[in-house]
């Protein structure tokens, strides 16, 4: 059986009886076959028994939570089961040296920035950020990395505007709460993605706690948010893209709320619906040979990073080709 990711949108309770794991509503009582989920994103009022919640541990499947407006809360992360000693040694490592703290920083940037030029070009935008990109070679503090990437995505935003419909305009990348729909939309396929990555970095022997671009802290998984600079313009991006561009997030979508605008529970089935969609797609690997998933990717290049760390290959951000 193909394991998949579980949404759940509506109020209820997730909980086991003998083997067999049920989610619960008004509606009824309904099984979940255990072994076909992959991890599961909880958007409604959800309560998990503490059966459940060990069950799930059993079987090494993350929960997600988001809070009433869409946004990331946390995750119930079961106890690693693949940690390498010497992984560890070596992800810390990199980050308490210097340049190789650096070296990792700034290739995440120059990722994320090909892939923003990829987006660009496929929208009918010629452009490079070459001699922004330059500027990466001399700065030597991470401060000044994040600077070059900041000013890199204020381009890169201010580009994409230009051939967004009217009413879905970004204007300016805004967040909690974002100023109007596309920041929105933006936001979301941001924080459902970042949960896709805390994912996939547990089913590695990654620390998602131990970073390079973004400082580790004590309430976030910093990894993901440095692997998620390479891979937001190629999924959630183009997601947004396809769904303002198609008609397929209308204004009716969004409403009013926290001096900003977010997305009603019509939306969100929407939006989640065509991510879980993408996510599924596959695309030919040109050096595996193979189709891969987009989210099998996420896993991929989390294996790169680790051959990176323990000196058996350098470290090549993926660069979509698709």
């Amino acid at each position: 059986m193909r394991k998949r990711s579980l949404t759940l949108l509506s109020d209820g309770t997730l909980l086991r009886k003998e083997n067999t794991l049920y989610f619960e509503n008004a509606q009824g009582r309904k099984p979940l076959a255990i072994e076909g989920i992959y991890d599961i994103y909880v958007y409604g009022h959800v309560n998990i028994t503490s059966q459940a919640l060990h069950f799930l541990a059993q079987r090494g499947i993350v929960v997600h939570f988001f809070n009433h407006y869409g946004y990331y809360d946390g995750s119930f992360y079961p106890r690693e089961c693949l940690n390498s000693g010497e992984l560890i040694i070596k992800q810390v490592e990199h980050y308490l040296h210097k340049e190789k703290r650096l070296k990792l920083a700034k290739l995440f940037v120059v990722g994320g920035a090909k892939n923003m030029e990829r987006n660009l070009r496929r929208w009918g935008i010629n452009v490079d950020f070459s001699e922004l990109l330059k500027e990466l070679e001399s700065v030597e503090k991470i401060t000044e990395v994040m600077n070059v990437e900041a000013r890199i995505r204020q381009e890169y935003y201010a580009l994409w505007d230009e051939h967004l419909p009217e009413g879905f305009k970004i204007v300016k990348r805004t967040r909690r709460p974002p100023q109007n729909e596309m920041n929105a939309l933006i936001s979301f396929l941001n924080s459902r993605l970042y949960a896709t990555i805390v994912s996939e970095i547990y089913n590695t022997q990654l620390i998602p706690t131990v970073s390079y671009l973004h400082e580790p802290s004590e309430r976030r998984f910093s990894l993901a948010l440095d692997l998620s600079e390479i891979f937001k313009p190629m999924i959630a991006d183009r997601i947004a893209n396809r769904l303002v561009k198609q008609g397929i997030a209308r204004k009716e979508h969004f409403r009013a709320e926290l001096n900003g605008v977010l997305l009603n529970d019509e939306g969100k089935r929407a939006v989640i619906k065509e991510y879980n969609e993408e996510m599924v797609k596959s695309v030919r690997h040109p050096k595996l040979k193979k189709n891969v998933t987009k989210q099998r990717l996420i896993r991929l290049e989390a294996y790169k990073l680790i051959k990176h760390l323990v000196g058996a290959q350098e470290y090549d951000p993926l660069v979509a080709w698709f």
